[in-house]
């Protein structure tokens, strides 16, 4: 922006600061951002999809009013939001997941979406820490990232849930795109695109599945053991499969085990997983944890002590997303409570990580039921329909801890919870995530269950 448009900029803002609430601004009018506005014509973009619908909904006369006051009444605003494509289920929270690079568009007479990828934003190769247990399977995704097609066709990934499949998954698209920024790069995950196959079939669209997906450049595809013993989609996704190969486009597909041990699969799918490079992904070393704990609190405003990171990378060696969870909670409680960041703090907070021996695994029941417990509810309960505020909170703290203590994917825990949708899944994931940080009886409530859960007898 030039000065003059800056200035004009920061005025808009105070204007729409003063005819809201300071509730209203701080939480829906604060984070809207400029993605280059040419006055009289704005464009501001939401950080999700369930914030801009909120804003057009509420807030979209505010906002006219006050570009008309400050550039006349020619004035035009157009709203976008920051978000995944997905298919959003409502019914437990209104809280976002994390952005993806994409824009959905939404102005007067133009409501169609730019072109889609699913792309998560932040899972790019930059992000990605290279250890011994994950070096073969990034340069592999490097290369078909570099040239898509050439190499490994296809590249299959595997490896248990929270090693960083889905982080490569994402990073190839996003660097194949920024080596030719007009490929079709699609991520979808097995499930989400079973789910488009049925609509697909419901709605007697299947010309315009096939079209979606028979005409991209790199297919990324998640969690393929979700086709297993599904006839339907299995021989949708072999004619998938041999049109793209056929046609030179680059496949790059995970799933949590080696085509071999993919049992319900047909032959002939599982025969074409293993054309390409087939590669995995271990449990990363105590030093590469350790690479991993320092990357994330590059740039914190909490100072982490060395004695801290290794107590951590110590301790939890299961899976990065294990790793990650821990230091959120040891950094939530330190912003809770106004605390600089200790060895004898982080013992405290994570005493249920320390194993004496008399510790026995913690499975997905014991996690819902305990939880259920603690809130006053019944297992049917948490698994039923409803959808009341303490009911719901319980219900999304179940879900994080589940998926902080097993290795289920998102879809599976959606079953376990009566069937819900797995973006229902990662939307109270994300709003749990969110709370740890900011609400201290959360805090506490998560931090009681899981020392609960972990420090039981055998």
């Amino acid at each position: 922006m030039t000065q003059t448009v800056t200035q004009d900029w920061d005025v808009f803002r105070d204007l729409i600061r003063s005819k809201v609430s300071p509730v209203t601004w701080q939480t829906w009018l604060a984070a809207l951002e400029d993605v280059g506005s040419e006055p009289p014509n704005l464009r501001l973009a939401a950080p999700s999809e369930f914030h801009l619908k909120w804003v057009i909904d509420k807030h979209l006369g505010v906002l006219t009013e006050a570009a008309a006051g400050i550039w006349g009444p020619g004035a035009r605003v157009e709203l976008l939001a920051h978000t995944p494509e997905v298919t959003v289920d409502l019914q437990d929270d209104w809280s976002a997941p994390e952005p993806s690079i994409q824009l959905v568009r939404h102005r007067p007479g133009d409501s169609a979406p730019i072109k889609s990828t699913r792309l998560l934003n932040r899972y790019r190769f930059d992000e990605f820490v290279v250890g011994p247990s994950n070096r073969f399977a990034h340069a592999a995704a490097m290369a078909v990232a570099e040239q898509p097609g050439q190499h490994y066709n296809p590249l299959f990934i595997y490896g248990a849930a929270g090693l960083g499949k889905t982080h490569l998954l994402n990073a190839v698209g996003h660097h194949a795109l920024e080596l030719n920024p007009d490929a079709v790069v699609r991520y979808v995950s097995s499930e989400n695109f079973f789910n488009e196959f049925i609509e697909g079939i419901r709605k007697k669209q299947m010309a315009e599945f096939k079209a979606r997906y028979r005409t991209i450049d790199v297919l990324l595809l998640d969690d393929v053991q979700f086709f297993e013993g599904k006839e339907q989609i299995l021989e949708e996704f072999f004619h998938t499969f041999n049109d793209l190969y056929e046609t030179g486009k680059q496949m790059v597909l995970s799933s949590d085990r080696h085509p071999k041990n993919l049992a319900k699969l047909d032959d002939r799918v599982r025969s074409r997983f293993e054309w390409g490079l087939l590669t995995d992904i271990q449990a990363p070393d105590v030093e590469t944890r350790l690479a991993i704990l320092r990357k994330n609190t590059a740039g914190s405003a909490h100072e982490y002590p060395e004695d801290v990171l290794e107590f951590i990378a110590s301790n939890v060696s299961d899976n990065i997303r294990e790793l990650e969870g821990a230091l959120t909670r040891v950094t939530a409680y330190a912003t809770l409570h106004g605390e600089s960041i200790s060895l004898a703090t982080t013992r405290d907070v994570l005493q249920d990580l320390i194993s004496d021996g008399s510790t026995r695994p913690v499975t997905p029941t014991d996690i819902m039921q305990s939880t259920a417990a603690a809130f006053g509810f019944s297992h049917e309960e948490l698994v039923s329909p409803g959808r009341k505020a303490p009911l719901a909170r319980a219900r999304q703290i179940a879900m994080y801890l589940v998926r902080e203590h097993s290795s289920l994917s998102l879809p599976k825990i959606g079953a376990l919870f009566g069937g819900r949708d797995h973006t229902t899944v990662l939307y109270a994931i994300e709003k749990v995530k969110g709370l740890l940080k900011t609400d201290h009886e959360t805090f506490e409530q998560v931090t009681a269950l899981s020392q609960d859960l972990r420090i039981r007898p055998q």
